[in-house]
């Protein structure tokens, strides 16, 4: 029992990873700066700037901090 448990928390943890790298898969080609990237979304950069700077963009649930990408 203690195997199973373990066996499915494992699975949970790999596909909870896996799940977050799809965001960042998703980003279409872009000038460098152009891109807000948080880590569960990005959104067009407004305005752009210098790839690194911080930045805002706006998730279902209020403003979510980022970086330039």
């Amino acid at each position: 029992m203690l195997l199973l448990r373990l066996a499915v928390i494992g699975t949970v943890v790999v596909l909870c990873v896996y799940l977050q790298t799809l965001a960042h898969a998703q980003i279409p080609p872009h000038q460098p700066g152009s891109i807000c990237s948080t880590p569960r979304l990005w959104c067009w950069a407004q305005p752009p700037g210098q790839a690194g700077q911080q930045c805002v963009c706006q998730g279902p649930y209020g403003p979510v901090a980022g970086r330039l990408i």
